[in-house]
């Protein structure tokens, strides 16, 4: 690393830091970007070659890296569903189509009449219960179960070292913010609606089992902020949740089944001492009141909403990303492209406590004109300063 990369890379690591500790950065940071399959369609190689063979995933990575302003790899390697461990597994969660792309199927683990089970221990549920059902590799015989998940595990492991060490690679190379390793987790009903009960089925549970449901998510609370809970436990090192089912609930559901739950565990995040990520996905206005609550200066990465209530609501308590449409990318020009950024920036930017962010990761070329996010992202670091 030149000095010259080191010196960027600690201009922009410092952005982030400043944001985090509620003091104003020396401009506002960029963090848009694309998912692997539109970074792999952006650099003219196929989607599934590369997903067989990770390795080449740092030629995608130096691709946008090369041609797309932003203070963060714009491509980074956690978005990829590495296939090899799912069909190690036969896994039914996770299924890729013909083109490449990760498909989420509706599916279910757990059935209604197997709470009581799941309520009394969560995690030995999962393992005798949910696993096998959704994954056949895990439904043999004890010894063949034993061999498919250490294949799975050792898999699951070599592909993580390998993007963990083509992340650092490009960082170096780019000069991109570093951050210490950091967590994953989700709201414990979030949880419960993925791949446990799944959409439709707690959908169904918030009426017939309620009760049920609520216990169930009360259970699981604390293996979700263990799991959330990363080596380094400092604001610096953030744990990413996406939030999916609120906006499906009515006030009344949201108070009884979502909000405990998911506040104990951002609660519980921030007083080990680490930072929170949020995707608010989909429309969260009604419930801004509830976010101002989180403690801690929580990135909130909103994919729909207005600007400026959000900005009133909760500028001065937590930091705001997201909200540029990726759709104008695809659909307006330049100028239109570059108007929409100046709004964002004229009214999120003043005080602090704004990354500019897209709603959502690009994910795939046929979504957005890539050269109006790089007119865009231009704009923003030439024009975002303080």
């Amino acid at each position: 690393m030149t000095e010259a990369i080191k010196k960027l890379q600690e201009e922009r690591t410092g952005l982030f830091a400043d944001l985090y500790r509620g003091k104003i950065p020396k401009r506002v940071p960029i963090r848009g970007g694309l998912t692997t399959e539109a970074a792999i369609e952006y650099a003219g190689m196929d989607i599934k070659e590369v997903q067989w063979h990770s390795e080449k995933m740092i030629d995608v990575m130096r691709y946008a890296a090369e041609r797309i302003p932003a203070d963060v790899a714009p491509v980074r390697p956690h978005t990829l569903r590495n296939p090899y461990k799912y069909q190690l597994l036969g896994g039914k969660t996770i299924v890729m189509n013909a083109e490449g792309y990760a498909q989420h199927p509706e599916i279910h683990g757990l059935e209604p009449e197997q709470y009581p089970q799941f309520i009394e221990d969560p995690y030995k549920c999962m393992l005798e219960t949910i696993l096998p059902r959704l994954y056949d590799g895990l439904n043999q015989s004890p010894v063949q179960n034993a061999l498919n998940l250490a294949k799975a595990y050792k898999m699951h492991n070599d592909q993580a070292a390998q993007g963990i060490a083509q992340a650092a690679q490009v960082n170096e190379e780019f000069g991109f913010a570093t951050a210490p390793p950091g967590g994953f987790t989700e709201a414990p009903y979030d949880f419960m609606a993925d791949f446990i009960r799944s959409f439709s089925g707690t959908s169904k549970d918030i009426r017939r089992h309620p009760r049920e449901l609520l216990a169930a998510c009360e259970a699981v609370t604390p293996i979700m902020i263990n799991q959330g809970l990363g080596p380094v436990r400092t604001v610096d090192a953030r744990c990413f949740l996406p939030l999916h089912m609120a906006p499906f609930l009515n006030m009344k559901q949201f108070e009884k089944f979502y909000w405990p739950t998911f506040k104990k565990t951002i609660e519980a995040l921030t007083d080990a001492g680490m930072g929170v990520d949020l995707f608010v996905e989909q429309d969260w206005m009604r419930y801004l009141d509830f976010l101002r609550e989180l403690p801690g200066r929580i990135v909130m990465r909103f994919e729909f909403g207005d600007p400026k209530q959000i900005k009133e609501k909760l500028g001065d308590r937590h930091i705001i990303a997201g909200l540029y449409p990726i759709g104008l990318l695809k659909t307006e020009s330049k100028e239109k492209c570059i108007d929409k950024a100046k709004e964002l920036l004229d009214i999120c930017a003043p005080g602090g406590g704004f990354i500019f962010d897209l709603d959502k990761d690009i994910l795939s070329m046929s979504s957005a004109n890539i050269d109006n996010l790089i007119a865009v992202q231009e704009y923003v670091r030439e024009h975002g300063a303080y």
